[in-house]
Order: structure tokens, then sequence, then C-alpha cells
């Protein structure tokens, strides 16, 4: 097994020397609400929130070009999302901050953005593109998957909840799991993939390899110790999905991604990715319940 958390980390290493790589989130909004006419992809929780209606939103110029019109007095409504800009970091001299290696270091600036949709039913000479809501039965259930996971929450006294949402975290105080619906995930690996690294999070606890706690409590987010701890959990995440057979070019692309951007708040320092598996080791022996004395079974 050892040798598997130094593969999954030079793998990652291995995707972050190409460059930048876009993270995306897994999950999605509330399937039963608001959809995109063109896509006929559910919005965020967020803009689910602000669209007052279920059913198909479209542009004014998506109306335009459908060969249809907005009705006289209909109202607009505005739906959000975030644009990352990538710039050089500088110092307080304004100078570009170098890495170790010589290469300037770059931020990611998320900047909120908005744009204005209308309900079908303000449009004329528009047909509904959908017939119904999207499925939402979700990605496929793997056994061996859920059996770990149940498994792991059971015996470490884990609450776990899932309700409509747009956030995936684990609490220490409450000592437990948060996930959206499985109906809100696309994907079977992305789905447990979430799970596992919220799982990670959880090994953490002061009542299992006790890692998260600090003299002041826990770390403020973005911190150097935060971060290093978003490491440990999504490589964590993806050496289970590797050892269990999930693991697709999609979802260990997506892992990478979210390590680079926690990697910034390290300064780019690849090592801390080394050290991140280290940890990540004694986490998946606990959530797949792997003892020296026990093979695993996956």
């Amino acid at each position: 097994m050892k040798d598997l958390y130094t593969e999954i980390a030079n793998r990652i290493i291995s995707q972050l020397e190409t460059g930048i790589i876009p993270w995306r989130k897994p999950w999605s909004g509330r399937p039963d609400g608001a959809i995109s006419h063109a896509t006929g992809r559910p919005y965020s929780l967020l803009n689910q929130m602000i669209l007052d209606r279920p059913g198909e939103y479209l542009t004014f110029n998506q109306v335009k070009d459908a060969g249809g019109k907005v009705k006289k007095g209909a109202k607009a409504r505005f739906v959000v999302f975030w644009k990352v800009y990538r710039k050089p970091e500088t110092d307080d001299a304004g100078q570009p901050v170098i890495d170790a290696g010589g290469d300037p270091v770059y931020i990611n600036l998320p900047v909120l953005r908005y744009f204005q949709v209308f309900h079908i039913d303000d449009t004329e000479g528009i047909a509904p593109k959908w017939d119904k809501a999207p499925e939402t039965a979700g990605p496929a259930t793997d056994d061996a998957a859920e059996a770990a996971f149940t498994g792991y929450i059971k015996r470490e006294g884990i609450t776990f909840e899932q309700v409509i949402s747009d956030e995936a975290y684990y609490s220490p105080g409450r000592d437990l799991i948060h996930l959206p619906l499985r109906e809100q995930f696309t994907d079977t690996a992305e789905y447990y993939g979430t799970a596992f690294h919220e799982a990670t999070h959880s090994t953490g606890h002061k009542t299992c390899l006790n890692r998260l706690n600090t003299a002041g409590g826990l770390a403020a987010f973005g911190s150097e110790s935060y971060s290093k701890e978003e490491l440990t959990a999504e490589i964590g995440s993806a050496s289970i999905l590797h050892t269990l057979g999930l693991e697709t070019p999609q979802s260990f692309s997506n892992s990478a991604a979210y390590v680079q951007s926690w990697l910034q708040a390290l300064k780019n320092d690849k090592r801390m990715i080394i050290s991140a598996a280290a940890r990540a080791e004694k986490a998946v022996k606990m959530i797949l319940d792997i003892r020296d004395d026990k093979p695993a079974e996956a």
C-alpha cells in the first residue's frame, strides 16, 4: 500500500507540471427546479434561490436566436456565477513573487459576474425543450464504495446527513459529514470522491487521528495548516477511488485541480503533496479498515 500514496502524489505533481487545471464543482443545484433551456442542466443552488419559478430559462439573445420574443412587461432575473482571473502575485513593494524554482507565482482571483434570464413562460414563440426535469436518481451506487463509506461512519460513530445543498463539509465540533443529495451529482466517481474527501477530514477528529487540533482551535480558512489538511483530504480521496477501482481520468484531473488551488497558499511547494500523502495513508487505512495484521479486501 505504501507505494500507492507515492504514486498518487507523483501523478498529481505530473499533472500540475502541465499548468493551470480548472476545478469543476462535482454537484449542481436542485434537479427539479430552474434549468437552462440551452442545456437542460439545473442552475446552482444559489441561483435556484434567485429564480422564483421552476422551469426553463433563457437569455434575451437565446430567445432572439430561437426566433421568439420576450413578452411585453416581462421582468428578467439575475443569474450569478464566479469567473476566476489568474494574475501574478506581487509583494508589498509591487514586485513579482518568485517560487523556489525561479518561476513567477500566480494567484486566482474569483470575481462575481451575472447575466439576465427570462422564464420560458415570459416568452412567445419558444417551445419547451425539455419535457421533464432531468432524471433525479443520481449516479449509480458502487457496492464496494458504499460499504466502505457506511462501514467507516458506523464504526467511528460519525453523523452523516444529506440535504439539498450547495456545499460539502465536515464539522469537527459536531463530528458530522454533510453532503448534497446524491441526485445533485452526475458521476459516480465524483460522488464518492466527495464523500471520501470529507471522510478523510473526519479522521482528523480528536477521537481518531487527532490531526485537526491546533493550539488556537481549528486552523483558519486559507492558512497553511488549513491548506495542508485540504491536500491530505483530496489525496486520501483520490487514493481510495484508485483502490476501489472507481478512478476516472476526469475524477483524477479534478483532484489535481483541487490540490493545485490549495497549493497556492503553500507557495506552490510541491513537497507538501508528498507530506500530505503520508498523512493521507493513515486516514485511508482507518476508513478502509486496513490494519497491519489485516490485508486490504479492496
